[in-house]
């Protein structure tokens, strides 16, 4: 039997710049998506997937991450005297959300390096990384069907997004082979953010994996690739190559996400989200049909 998966893990330790000046002295994965910052959706996510061990990988300038899943005394102790329960309730849950552990990244060798460093933390068994700029709808399970999958095949598995051609250019793509369930497939080639054009399919990577611990020691190998920095999609590759690490398969995502790690998709992940919500939607969706007839 496989190992039981019990370990999330967040890398966090990017400098947002796609989002200056909002990330000069604050962290892009504390950006509010609605109400709450995206990095909460994420550990939500992990936690609601049977994932309590989280791992922030994060960097210089992110303590707001910390003192966001931290005891806010002061806070706490004025809307308790205010008799606020509701606020109260918000400001604890992220406290008792999960148990969160920090690790410095250190160098910016990106990504393949950020999940390296959680090494020592993971230990020799399989493990998820979450990447905080997409965010998963809850209604539309994926990480637990990654696990599952995992579990079934003792396999490492990527989620898996069909993306338009003209996006090609912005993602890792896999190259599949289908298998014997409709939403599983076998990868047998990645290439990270192929040149426009060039792309072997459509199937682009999104920011969920479920990843065998010897995905450690040829990280520990892996030349900095595309960028100066150290590809987990070089890593992958070869473990999909090697027969003996039980390949990698990629689960196809037909779901909702949200992605909000681009300025415009951020737009669009906050409307998305508020017009659903109980206690925004009723408003919001009347205004947004006036609104959206106002355009030329």
């Amino acid at each position: 039997m496989t190992p039981t998966i019990t370990k999330a893990v967040i890398p966090a330790a990017g400098l947002g710049t796609r989002f200056l000046p909002a990330t000069k002295a604050m962290p892009k994965e504390m950006l509010p998506v609605v109400d709450k910052p995206a990095i909460q959706y994420v550990v939500e996510e992990a936690v609601h997937a049977g994932l309590h061990d989280v791992l922030m990988i994060t960097g210089r300038n992110k303590a707001a991450l910390e003192n966001h899943f931290d005891r806010m005394y002061e806070l706490e102790s004025t809307l308790e005297a205010k008799g606020d329960s509701e606020k109260l309730a918000k400001v604890e849950y992220p406290t008792d959300l999960a148990d969160v552990h920090y690790v410095r990244q250190g160098d910016p060798l990106g990504l393949g390096h950020a999940v390296l460093r959680a090494q020592m933390h993971v230990g020799d068994e399989p493990f998820a990384v979450l990447l905080g700029d997409d965010i998963i709808d809850p209604r539309d399970p994926l990480l637990e069907r990654m696990i599952a999958v995992q579990g079934e095949r003792d396999t490492t598995v990527v989620a898996l997004l069909e993306v338009p051609p003209s996006q090609t250019h912005l993602y890792g793509i896999a190259t599949v082979e289908q298998t014997d369930e409709d939403d599983v497939v076998r990868i047998t080639g990645l290439v990270e953010k192929p040149p426009q054009g060039e792309a072997p399919s459509n199937l682009a990577i999104i920011g969920r994996y479920v990843l065998k611990p010897g995905i450690f020691s040829i990280l520990e190998r892996t030349e900095p690739g595309k960028g100066g920095e150290i590809q987990l999609t070089d890593a992958l590759l070869e473990m999909a190559n090697d027969p003996t690490a039980g390949g990698v398969h990629g689960v196809v995502f037909r779901g909702r996400r949200y992605d909000t790690g681009d300025r415009l998709d951020y737009i669009k992940a906050i409307v998305q989200l508020a017009v659903e919500r109980d206690d925004l939607g009723p408003d919001l969706r009347p205004w947004l049909r006036e609104f959206a007839s106002s355009l030329d």
